[in-house]
């Protein structure tokens, strides 16, 4: 990899089902850091396996290829094409029942399933714990109310992940459990005070980054006000946020990537590549577009800078990590 230019600091997205010449010619002048895949890019395995490799060949390396794959209602890939996955709470609930239940065999399946069709990272397990308030765009997403039964599942989760080749992405940092509004539609703005923070929503992400295999994580920030945090920026803008809270308090020091830049939760902080640079200079590593429209990739191109001498280092970092000996 040190032999490569550095690619674009950004995740780029796809039309349909087969690449364009003219997203071909961007994806090849432009060498974002991966692509991210949504349903209206698959129909079935050979399908999906020919897309990855084209993107791939359009940059020419081995890029990394990401999908929301969680199970349950957020799931890319679809019967009858691919089995369908329980949501994440149906684990949580198993296990707050029996401790011992585990889900590695559905993860170890998922998984597999992924790395078929040169699917190389997952935006799942979600690490946020749920309140009577949370918004159903999380909802069935979190495991439980419990911040240690979350932390149990989603660290086993990522275990199994990393073990059958696929990169796990732990979302949403520092926790989305507290928002009571949708991030694709409003910004959510969370009252609670940073004690009652650091007994719930830090504790699963501060469980990830104490196991075995924190070195091989990546992770996602929210799009969410934290007021006792940053009461001006959402956590994907705020460099108080990244830098006090995810990286020093949380101790996440993976590659970090923006959720997605077109939510209407960033709608007031300026054009799309605005938004891109701004999470960019608060201390995310990598921007996310999922659109896929080639006239806004095109100046998120021409306006964002190379992956950053710090966010090489976590890459490469992550690159090298082996699991530990059972």
């Amino acid at each position: 990899m040190s032999e490569r230019p550095l690619p674009l600091a950004c995740v780029f997205s796809v039309a349909g089902e087969t690449l364009t010449h003219a997203e071909k010619s961007l994806f090849t002048a432009a060498q974002p850091f991966g692509f991210i895949l949504f349903g209206r890019n698959i129909r079935d395995a050979e399908q999906v396996k020919k897309l990855t490799d084209s993107l791939r060949k359009a940059v020419g390396w081995e890029c990394p290829i990401f999908i929301d794959q969680e199970g349950g209602r957020v799931a890319r890939m679809k019967p009858p094409a691919w089995p369908a996955f329980s949501a994440a709470k149906y684990y949580g609930d198993k296990m707050a029942v029996c401790a011992e239940h585990s889900l590695c065999a559905d993860m170890a399946q998922m998984a597999d399933m992924l790395r078929a069709v040169g699917i190389d990272t997952n935006c799942a397990p979600v690490l946020d714990v749920l309140t009577e308030k949370t918004h159903q765009v999380i909802g069935d997403r979190a495991y439980s109310d419990n911040p240690k039964i979350v932390a149990q599942a989603a660290t086993e989760t990522c275990r199994v992940f990393l073990e059958h080749g696929v990169r796990p992405i732990i979302k949403h940092i520092p926790g989305h459990g507290r928002g009571e509004v949708d991030s694709h539609h409003d910004l959510p703005v969370v009252n609670a005070t940073l004690e009652e923070l650091r007994k719930t929503d830090f504790v699963p992400f501060q469980q990830a980054v104490n196991s075995p295999y924190a070195a091989g994580l990546w992770g996602m920030v929210a799009h969410i006000i934290y007021t006792a945090i940053d009461p001006v920026l959402p956590a994907t803008l705020s460099q108080i946020v990244i830098n006090n809270i995810v990286r020093n308090e949380i101790g996440f020091d993976g590659l970090l990537f923006s959720d997605d830049l077109d939510m209407k939760a960033l709608e007031k902080y300026g054009t799309i590549p605005e938004r891109a640079n701004l999470s960019l200079q608060a201390g995310c590593d990598i921007a996310l577009y999922c659109w896929a429209d080639l006239g806004v990739m095109e100046r998120l191109a021409a306006n964002l800078p190379p992956l950053s001498a710090k966010g090489w280092t976590r890459w490469e970092n992550s690159l090298n990590f082996r699991l530990p000996s059972a």
